[in-house]
Parts: C-alpha cells; sequence; structure tokens
C-alpha cells in the first residue's frame, strides 16, 4: 500500500492549503511519524487489511433517521443493542428512537461476522442561551482583592459575579482555564501560562479561599505572610508569585488537613471520592509521587511511569495520606466552584461561569501520566506556518490519538467534559478546530516538519453536544485564525457559537473595510479582545505596537495602527456611537463597546481591564523572559494595580458598564432557541 493511501486510511494528511489556491505537501518523513504514533509501521503495512463490519464507534442523531454507517453491513445483518444503563443486548433497529447517551451495539453479519461498537445518541444541537447577554472576561489570577493572598481566588470570583449582576446586570463571567498546573520542581518556576496545565480534568486548588474552608477555623499562623504576598504586588508594584502563594497555602491547607472532618463533611467528602473514581484517585497520586520525584513523570523510575504498575500501587498505598490531601484539595476546590456559580446564578446571570477548556496538557503532567495510553508518544501539537508566523508554532501538547478515542468511546473526551462542565453555564472550546484535525509535529522537528492528523469530528460533535444537553451547559468555540473550510458552519449547525474579535471583522473579500454592527453573526461571542491580544486603550492610544517595539517584536507601523484605528472609529461616528470631533480615549472605548452591543451576537464581552484602563496585554505571544505573561495583576492607565474594591467602585468602570444600559437602536433582535433547562 502506497504511503499516501495508508495515510488516508488513519486520518494522516499528506498536503494542506493554507490559503485559497495554495497547497502544501507534507514530507513522507512527517506523515510516517504520525502513523508510528498511531501505531503503524509504514514500511510493513498490510496491503488490504480487514475491514471491520462496524467503526469502533458509530453515531447517530436523534433527529437524523437512518445512520449513513448502517447501510455499510451487508443487507440482513441483524442489531442488537445494549443501553449504557442496561444489563442485556436486545433485538434493534437503526433510525429507531433510542435514548440519549453512549450505548453498545453488536451487528450479526449473514455470514457469521459479528462486530462490537459504541453508539453514540446524540441530540443534533447544544444548548443555545435564550437571550441576549452581556458578561465580563477575566483572568482570575489577575483580580486581587483585600482579602486576596497574592493572586486572586474563586471567593473573588464570586464577588465579582455578585457585584456585576446586581449592579450591571451582566449575565456571565468568563475565566481563564482554572485547570491543575504542573507542580514546581525543585528549582520553583511553575509555568504561569493556564494553557498548558497538568490535569484538565481537576482544577487547581492554588484557587482557593483558604479562610473560607470550614476547619481553617481551627488553624492560625497565616495572615500576616499572606497580608505580605498581597502587599507586594498591590502597593509595592510586584507580579503575581504563583509559586509564593501556592507554598502559603499549601502550608495552610496542611494544618487544615490534619483537623478531622465532621461526620457530615467526612460523608461529602466520601460521595466526592466515589463520584469521582480512578480519575481522581490517579490525579492525587500522580501529585503525591511529583513530590518526591519531581513534576515530569518522564524521570521517575521506569516502574513508576506506568499508572498501573504493580509498584505505582504499592507507592499509591505508601503515600496514601499525601494522596488523601491532594484528593481533599480537589474536593474543596470543587466545593468553592459550585460555590461561585451559585452566587452568579442567584445574583441573577442566566449564564453564570463561563469555563475555558484549554486545547491540550503538559506532557510531563498528570493527565498524560495516568492515560498514557490515550496520547500520541513521540508527538507534540501547534500550527502550521501562515501568515502571521512563518516558522509555525509548536505548543508543546501532545494530542489524543484518535483511533484510541474511538476504541473507547471517546470515554477520555466526555469524562474530561463533565468535569469542566460541572459547575458551568457555559464552556469556551479553546482552538475548537482541534476537534476536527490538529497539526502534529515529530519530536525534535520544527513546526514547519508536521503534518495536520483528522479526528472523527462526528463522534468528536456528538460527545459534546450530549455531555452539553445532560449538564444544560452552553458551548463557544474559539474559531479565530486559519479555520479549515466547513468547520464554522458545521459548528453553527450544530449550535456551538463562535468568537468574533472587533479587530478581526472585516470584509477581506471586499477591500477589508470594518464590517457594520448589523452584519455580524448572531451566534457568537463578541468581544473587542482577548488575553493574547492588546487591552481596548492600548489598541487606541498605540501603546501595543509601542511595547512591541520596545521588545524587538515584528508590528505594523504605528502608521498602519494607527489607520485601521480611525477605520473603526469613523465607522462608530457614522453609526451615531461617537460624537464627531474631540473625544477622549474613555469615550472611545465606550463606542467600541456600543458598537459590540449593536451588533446581534448572543454573548458581549467585555475584557475586565478594559474597566480601568489598564494598557499592559496579560500575554504577548513570542514572548517568554521578554515580558511577564500571566503574572500582571489589573491596573489602572497609569499602571497602578487595582484591587476588585477599586475597581467595583470606578467611575470609568461604572461608566463604561453603563453603555449596556443605554437604548440602542438596532440592538436587540428576535432570538428563538430552548430554555435554559439548569436548575436554579
Amino acid at each position: 500500500m502506497t504511503l499516501a493511501r495508508l495515510a488516508a486510511r488513519h486520518g494522516v494528511a499528506t498536503s494542506y492549503s493554507p490559503a485559497p489556491g495554495r497547497t502544501v505537501h507534507a514530507s513522507d518523513t512527517a506523515v510516517a511519524a504520525a502513523l508510528a504514533a498511531l501505531g503503524v509501521d509504514a514500511a510493513s503495512a498490510p496491503t488490504d487489511p480487514p475491514e471491520r463490519l462496524l467503526p469502533p464507534t458509530v453515531v447517530a442523531w436523534a433527529d437524523g433517521g437512518v445512520p449513513r454507517w448502517a447501510a455499510d453491513p451487508p443487507a440482513g445483518t441483524e442489531w442488537r443493542l445494549r443501553l449504557e444503563d442496561g444489563d442485556r443486548f436486545d433485538a434493534w433497529e437503526p433510525g429507531t428512537a433510542t435514548p440519549l447517551g453512549v450505548h453498545r451495539l453488536r451487528a450479526t453479519a449473514p455470514d457469521g461476522r459479528t462486530a462490537e461498537a459504541h453508539l453514540i445518541v446524540a441530540p443534533p444541537t447544544a444548548p443555545t442561551p435564550p437571550t441576549r447577554t452581556h458578561g465580563l472576561l477575566v483572568q482570575l489570577y489577575s483580580l486581587l482583592s483585600s482579602r486576596s493572598w497574592g493572586m486572586g481566588d474563586l471567593a473573588d470570583l464570586a464577588d465579582l459575579a455578585s457585584w456585576s449582576a446586581r449592579t450591571h446586570g451582566t449575565g456571565f463571567l468568563q475565566v481563564n482555564p482554572l485547570h491543575a498546573a504542573v507542580p514546581a520542581g525543585p528549582e520553583g518556576g511553575t509555568d504561569p501560562s493556564p494553557y498548558r496545565p497538568s490535569s484538565r480534568r481537576f482544577p487547581d486548588p492554588v484557587h482557593l479561599r483558604v479562610e473560607d474552608v470550614p476547619e481553617y477555623a481551627y488553624v492560625a499562623g497565616h495572615a500576616t505572610e499572606a497580608a505580605r504576598l498581597r502587599d507586594d504586588v498591590l502597593t509595592k508594584g510586584g507580579l503575581i508569585d504563583r509559586d509564593a502563594v501556592w507554598a502559603l497555602k499549601r502550608t495552610a491547607l496542611e494544618a487544615v488537613h490534619a483537623v478531622p472532618l465532621t461526620p457530615g463533611r467526612r460523608a461529602a467528602y466520601c460521595d466526592f471520592l466515589a463520584a469521582q473514581g480512578t480519575a481522581l484517585d490517579d490525579h492525587a497520586t500522580y501529585c503525591a509521587l511529583a513530590e518526591r520525584y519531581g513534576p515530569d513523570w518522564h524521570t521517575w523510575p521506569t516502574a513508576l511511569q506506568d499508572a498501573r504498575s504493580a509498584e505505582t500501587g504499592h507507592a499509591r498505598r505508601e503515600l496514601m495520606d499525601r494522596v488523601d490531601f491532594h484528593s481533599r484539595l480537589a474536593w474543596l476546590t470543587d466545593g468553592q466552584l459550585a460555590a461561585a456559580q451559585r452566587a452568579a446564578r442567584e445574583a441573577g446571570m442566566p449564564i453564570g461561569l463561563v469555563h475555558d477548556l484549554a486545547v491540550g496538557v503538559h506532557p510531563g503532567g498528570a493527565d498524560a501520566w495516568a492515560q498514557r495510553d490515550v496520547f500520541a508518544q513521540g508527538i507534540s501539537v501547534g500550527a502550521p506556518p501562515d501568515a502571521f508566523n512563518a516558522r509555525g508554532q509548536d505548543w508543546g501538547l501532545p494530542p489524543w490519538r484518535p483511533d484510541r478515542l474511538a476504541e473507547t468511546g471517546y470515554a477520555a473526551f466526555r469524562d474530561l467534559l463533565r468535569g469542566v462542565m460541572r459547575h458551568a453555564g457555559a464552556v469556551r472550546i479553546d482552538h475548537v478546530m482541534g476537534l476536527f484535525r490538529l497539526w502534529w509535529i515529530p519530536e525534535g522537528e520544527p513546526p514547519t516538519e508536521g503534518t495536520y492528523v483528522h479526528y472523527d469530528a462526528e463522534a468528536m460533535l456528538a460527545v459534546l453536544l450530549l455531555e452539553a444537553t445532560r449538564s444544560g451547559t452552553y458551548v463557544i468555540g474559539e474559531d479565530l485564525g486559519t479555520v479549515a473550510p466547513g468547520v464554522r458552519e458545521t459548528l453553527h449547525a450544530r449550535g456551538v457559537l463562535g468568537t468574533s474579535v472587533l479587530w478581526f471583522e472585516r470584509d477581506w473579500e471586499g477591500g477589508g473595510r470594518p464590517i457594520p454592527a448589523d452584519a455580524w453573526r448572531t451566534d457568537c461571542v463578541a468581544t473587542a479582545t482577548t488575553h493574547d491580544l492588546p487591552s481596548t486603550a492600548a489598541r487606541l492610544t498605540g501603546d501595543d505596537v509601542r511595547l512591541r517595539e520596545r521588545l524587538g517584536l515584528s508590528t505594523a507601523s504605528g502608521a498602519e495602527a494607527a489607520a485601521e484605528v480611525a477605520e473603526w472609529l469613523a465607522l462608530f461616528t457614522r453609526e451615531g456611537l461617537l460624537a464627531g470631533g474631540t473625544y477622549d480615549e474613555e469615550e472611545a472605548v465606550r463606542a467600541v463597546h456600543r458598537f459590540l452591543w449593536r451588533t446581534p451576537a448572543r454573548m458581549t464581552g467585555v475584557w475586565l481591564p478594559d474597566l480601568v484602563g489598564d494598557r499592559r496585554p496579560q500575554n504577548l505571544p513570542g514572548t517568554w523572559t521578554e515580558y511577564p505573561n500571566w503574572r500582571l495583576p489589573v491596573a489602572d492607565a497609569a499602571g497602578h494595580p487595582v484591587t476588585l474594591e477599586e475597581l467595583a467602585a470606578s467611575p470609568r468602570a461604572h461608566a463604561l458598564l453603563s453603555v449596556f444600559a443605554e437604548p440602542l437602536e438596532g440592538t436587540r433582535v428576535p432570538l428563538t432557541g430552548p430554555p435554559d433547562a439548569r436548575p436554579d
């Protein structure tokens, strides 16, 4: 079998199109490496492998009639189905009404061949927000209050939700990924990026408000150091030091762990352990082993690199107290996440918290260790070269193997979604295009030497919609950048909202002019910026260009950037959102958000630092040591840190959020959609 035919059989691309009319061929080396990571030897694969009667996983949409795959087996094939909560196989016919879920299907052909497959029965669309609403986009670590221990925490998040909803009618808070970070090694230096976590299945206890843990009332001695960490950031201009915050919180929580739980809380904790099962046991075991052997499991003794080995089981028992400690932290963090979502809903938010699901995990972290068989070895994901980055990107994240996902009925993806949707009103899927394909880069090679590997997008979307419907969670896809043809259309048809950022919304096929408000898409979250882009004030004033110039980063000239901004301001003026003539920066920022609110977008997001005129981006792509990414507190226009209490009292913040209470012609559009099924 030729390499091209073998690659096509396994979903490995041999070429791709970075732009219309242009095709780039992947190297044979990249294709062979991707196949090898899928367990296929390109040199010795059989020329004509036997066809399965059924694929490992098949999909039936609840409104779709007889699925296409049901016509592939020979006529006369007998079908039997065991429901996910059943204990026997019963006769079944494709196209008949079947409960939503992941069931087990058995086919028997007339010639005696048999096959079993996972059958995902999914709703046709995800839940849809019933009304338009606006909300805030916040990097939680950056939001310090007068009670924080050096970085924002879950109690701060709950307070922000309650204040903004009750005072300004906000409908949601979109927060950065709260996934568990890779522990710091002996030399410290935890990666501060929330997009390269140790585990996406469990939240990070660094976000805990320690004083809100009931058992903390019986320990003491941490207030002075907590105040010092807070003051270092708020009054001395320091950066957020996640390692120092966690060192102090860990000490306090270890003291808390020594306090016996009351009978009622012990019962609740045991229920949590039972519900989370092996996944939590694995995560806590990794954390305990990382304390002894370091944060990268590749450097551990060989036997411990296997989460299922006898030696790992022995170590788990030996470290039982530390395993219980980390399990307890997961329980406490889960409880405070629930409290934050409850506070948001009780304050009147129709959506509440919007959690962010990162595209992958750190190769040395907990998920890659516990689910080693699901991850492709020797591969990293990223992006191919494009107009913005001629060298491509390597994100340092191992991809899931599509074949292993299918063999297990997408169990890892289902478990992940249940966890992130557990206390969410909506979930943002980072790089949602990854449900369709990912750029695989062989270990040791530059991003230019990668190739796309395709996933079963129908199955991935079916799992996503199934779990979203079961939890009553809305779904937002981050679909910025290079998007393959048909992806946005497919997501739209399945009820997944997109992401529209003002500065990118131009008519690229008609001269590149800004798109008027009434021409924006409805099913999206409309924003002025993201965590990877400049704040609105920085964009309007040109501070973003000057920052990049100081750091020696390639950028558009100041004149080009100013011309782009002027085009948008002229459009705002024509639409009656900005007075002609002279106006100040704050007026221009408000005009940006008046414009966003005038679009038909179902959700409009306001970058929290925009409330106080912060000029600094939270993350500056292309930098590492040159810029303090992910470590800046929210600050005012002069760079002075602003506490949550000060933000809530800020006239500038109130003036900006009052935009969403202004009557604007054309802002209200009739929307249809199922009511919010989530209970209050």
